[in-house]
């Protein structure tokens, strides 16, 4: 009886694996499509690798359209995709960063995993791994990382979000060829609520006002 007892719980743990794994499959193979997208633009522009800030992360930098114009004297490569969490940018490292050999990476991620229900803890947890990825392709590369911005739409996850934000930074300061970039703060008012005007109806997307802020404080950090 223990015998067979033991066999279902095997049988039962196999098939929660394969179950848990399909659908992680299946979260990736939905960015399929963008992340090729980006592997035939660099087959139809050669990038010359070494030369190049990469932008990844979510939808936060997929829609910042103003990105090259805003800072035209740098280049800068967009290897976002809306919608991401940290985990999926450490599963696509290899494919929109570790080409380049980049000089430098603009994060922007964790939003979407607090959104979905992740602790600050795993956040950071991902995104040292992300870190030690783009390190270990590449230990000269300077990582830069943009705060979780403080969304009217999410303001229930506002405590986590300002946890997160102070994880990521502590982490960053013990490391060398690093930055942390604080967009939190500059985007609530004196009252410590979400400046609506730097949003879009949606309440989570920024409008280009929102961009324009960041600019002014993302420009001198950029390599």
């Amino acid at each position: 009886m223990l015998k067979i007892f033991r066999t279902v719980c095997l049988l039962t743990a196999v098939a929660l694996c394969y179950t848990l794994n399909s659908a992680v499959a299946q979260e990736f193979q939905k960015w399929e499509p963008t992340i090729s997208g980006f592997e035939k633009a660099d087959k139809q522009h050669p990038i010359t690798r070494g030369k190049y800030i990469v932008f990844t992360g979510s939808s936060s930098i997929v829609g910042w359209k103003s990105l090259n114009a805003d800072f035209p004297d740098k280049k800068i490569l967009n290897r976002a995709f809306g919608g991401s969490q940290t985990f999926e940018l450490v599963h696509f490292a290899n494919r929109i960063i570790r080409p380049y050999k980049p000089k430098q990476v603009v994060i922007y991620s964790g939003d979407n995993d607090i959104a979905a229900g992740q602790t600050p803890e795993e956040v950071l947890s991902d995104f040292k791994v992300l870190f030690s990825k783009i390190k270990q392709s590449n230990r000269r590369a300077v990582v830069t990382f943009i705060s979780i911005k403080p969304s009217p739409s999410r303001k229930q996850f506002m405590p986590a979000i300002v946890k997160t934000n102070k994880l990521i930074s502590d982490f960053l300061a013990e490391k060398n060829k690093t930055s942390f970039v604080d967009i939190y703060n500059p985007m609530l008012t004196p009252d410590g609520k979400p400046r609506p005007e730097l949003f879009k109806s949606d309440s989570l997307h920024m409008v280009q006002a929102g961009y324009d802020l960041w600019r002014g404080i993302l420009k001198p950090y950029l390599k």
